[in-house]
């Protein structure tokens, strides 16, 4: 018989039915195939048509995608980046993703077109929320796009971006326009089934978190500066970072396995599938004002 917890978190789940403007963050390492660091294109194009299908059902889709570095380093010919000065290391990083952000657009633009479906390229930077004439215009931008049915595509602007005005990770900036454009859910794809007690790669008795109902400092705490690749940049510090951020700005969240593609759909279905992190709407949260201390959080 189920308890009265179990019908509540079964409640949640059913709730997602409903969400209307969702937002969808997948990483670098869901993008790539460990082996060669090409991309993989069945996994990409299972996206789309995952996306396009969310689309047609009359809800408002938003991919942030990591990648484009990944992506023109690997156009240049470069395993990794290796630039012991950090002036150097940027220029290189910079470099890569003016290359890499091309090629992952037209990828994805030959997609969509496949299924009759526009996108849109919006590349942001810390300045487009922390400004308020920015964040306005980012705002109307996302706006319009969405009613006009486009599917906008959104990046770090890693091309221009420094340590003064740079967001660092996807995971955040996918929270951050989560909040900018008042979604109804968050679902972060990753190489990772959700939140646990421990790293489970490390500790075998680690447990897994399926709903997190409110986001604790024990539970803030339990983020680890790790990533499972060396491809990516957010571990799940920054997933909590992005929890914390959804949820105060009364997003539903979830975190789950981009192994398997078709997860997206079952999600909103209401399945039982990663951790959910329930919207706790905070009173007087300042995305702004959030946004602009990150660096002075880490």
């Amino acid at each position: 018989m189920a308890t009265a917890g179990t019908e509540t978190k079964r409640a949640a789940r059913e709730a997602l039915r409903d969400k209307r403007r969702i937002v969808v963050k997948i990483g670098s390492s869901s993008l790539q195939h460990a082996s060669t660091g090409d991309l993989d294109y069945i996994r990409l194009e299972k996206l789309v048509r995952e996306l396009c299908d969310i689309r047609n059902q009359g809800k408002d889709v938003i991919l942030v995608t990591s990648g484009a570095i990944a992506v023109g380093r690997k156009a240049v010919g470069l395993r990794e980046i290796t630039e012991d000065d950090g002036e150097r290391q940027m220029a290189v990083k910079q470099a890569c993703a003016a290359v890499g952000q091309a090629r992952l657009m037209m990828t994805y633009q030959k997609i969509f077109a496949e299924y009759n479906q526009v996108a849109a390229q919006i590349l942001m930077t810390k300045n487009t929320i922390v400004d308020d004439l920015n964040r306005f215009n980012a705002h109307n931008t996302f706006t319009q796009l969405l009613r006009m049915g486009v599917v906008p595509i959104v990046n770090e602007n890693d091309t221009v971006a420094t340590y003064e005005i740079e967001i660092g990770d996807n995971d955040t900036l996918s929270a951050i326009v989560a909040a900018l454009v008042d979604a109804d859910l968050l679902i972060l794809l990753s190489d990772i089934d959700g939140l646990y007690t421990d790293d489970p790669r490390q500790n075998p008795e680690a447990s897994f978190i399926p709903q997190v109902d409110e986001l604790t400092e024990e539970l803030l705490a339990m983020g680890k500066g790790s990533t499972g690749s060396n491809v990516g940049t957010g571990g799940m510090n920054t997933k909590l970072q992005a929890a914390r951020i959804a949820t105060g700005s009364g997003v539903d969240m979830v975190i789950a396995n981009s192994r398997d593609i078709g997860i997206l759909h079952r999600i909103l279905d209401g399945g039982q599938e990663g951790t959910l992190f329930v919207a706790n709407r905070e009173e007087g949260f300042d995305l702004p004002q959030f946004v602009s201390r990150l660096h002075r959080r880490q």
